[in-house]
């Protein structure tokens, strides 16, 4: 079956290109081309006047959506999430564990290492690799992560991990400061393991040695680091003043302001910011009490709270654009890319994910000029958003 878009824009790694076609082909990228060359052959036309194509997004950091949790880590239950997450434009993405028990997480990790490995296991958003969050954070900035579930870093109990992943783990956070941390940073860079600093109340100092043993990447910037000091500037100061480590944000208004946002995006800029949702199970349910991983979590007015602390949220990838856009008044292509092209090359599916380019998997979707997500197209199915 071949299969036609046209739309007002189509975002590529070294720009945009007006007026576009975009052949698809029983679910791979074919071909693509402006109007002014002539339209190919195809059964199917789907027209998006005005909008913007981009590749589906790669949601690097979510713990679970649609009432389930990736913890969970069985096909019928992370299914749930996949297809949500496809729904809103995520076309790839990296399962988010949480502290809890040993035995909790190498059970998750198992059940997802297997699902990575089994092709077509769950529809909708592929789980390309896992990012362990937790148990190496910490105590001072654990957030909701449970204090007695915290771990000291130990490169033995990472190996437990790493098998029982059988070498899925792709992006870990760490605190760099704890004793032993830049042993464990040194060893899983080894391994090929991305490692993202964060849940830290590393001074500036401890952080940048966190950087020198291979950190690559902040772990939702702001939230749970130490802030900025004018003669102590933490952590964050070192994430902003860095030009060469990337940098996740939670665009929802909530867990970061906009004007820190905007702060945020001066600092960071288009090649090294990453948006992500951090989302949680409740994400697309009305409100109420759900879990993540292993405690409770009450979601309110777009709020997902565990006692007073904010426990991960319930924002989706697409708004996550539509939103960064609006804080900064950054283009809705270079927003884009923050959702694409940055986390694919931070963890490195960059070769297969991030862009749009013949042979690829068919995951590309449409915004509105008004960056709302007008339609999605995973895996070559084509759906117009409500």
């Amino acid at each position: 079956m071949r299969s036609l878009l046209t739309a007002g824009t189509l975002v590529l790694p070294d720009g945009v290109l007006s007026d576009p076609w975009l052949l698809i082909e029983d679910g791979v990228i074919h071909s693509f081309g402006t109007r002014g060359d002539g339209l190919p052959q195809h059964k199917e036309h789907h027209d998006l006047p005005d909008a913007l194509l981009a590749p589906a997004m790669l949601d690097i950091h979510v713990h679970g959506a649609a009432g389930h949790d990736v913890m969970e880590g069985t096909a019928e239950s992370v299914s749930h999430v996949t297809r949500f997450l496809a729904s809103h434009g995520v076309g790839a993405f990296l399962p988010t564990t949480v502290t809890a028990p040993v035995d909790d997480i190498l059970r998750a990790l198992d059940g997802l290492a297997t699902l990575i490995e089994t092709p077509g296991s769950v529809e909708g958003a592929t789980p390309l690799g896992i990012h362990l969050e937790g148990p190496f954070l910490s105590h001072a900035k654990r957030g909701v992560h449970p204090p007695e579930l915290l771990q000291p870093p130990s490169i033995d109990l990472f190996d437990h991990f790493w098998q029982a992943s059988r070498g899925h783990i792709r992006l870990m956070t760490v605190a760099p400061e704890l004793p032993s941390a830049l042993d464990l940073v040194r060893h899983a860079t080894a391994l090929g393991v991305r490692i993202s600093l964060g849940h830290s109340d590393a001074t500036a100092a401890e952080a940048q040695a966190g950087v020198a043993a291979g950190g690559v990447s902040a772990t939702h910037t702001y939230n749970a680091m130490r802030g900025l000091d004018h003669r102590e500037p933490g952590m964050l100061g070192a994430v902003l003043d860095d030009d060469s480590l990337y940098a996740e944000i939670i665009a929802d208004g909530i867990h970061v302001q906009p004007i820190a946002i905007r702060v945020f995006w001066r600092s960071k800029g288009a090649a090294r910011t990453i948006l992500i949702t951090d989302g949680m199970s409740a994400t697309g349910m009305p409100n109420g009490r759900y879990r993540l991983g292993s405690f409770e979590v009450d979601v309110a007015d777009g709020r997902a709270t565990h006692g007073d602390v904010l426990a991960g949220s319930v924002l989706t990838m697409d708004r996550a654009v539509h939103n960064f856009a609006a804080f900064t008044g950054a283009p809705l292509a270079t927003v884009a890319r923050l959702a694409t092209a940055n986390p694919a090359a931070l963890s490195g599916f960059a070769p297969s994910h991030g862009a749009i380019a013949a042979g690829r998997r068919a995951d590309v979707i449409a915004f509105s000029p008004e960056g709302q997500l007008v339609a999605t197209c995973i895996a070559g199915r084509f759906a117009r958003v409500q």
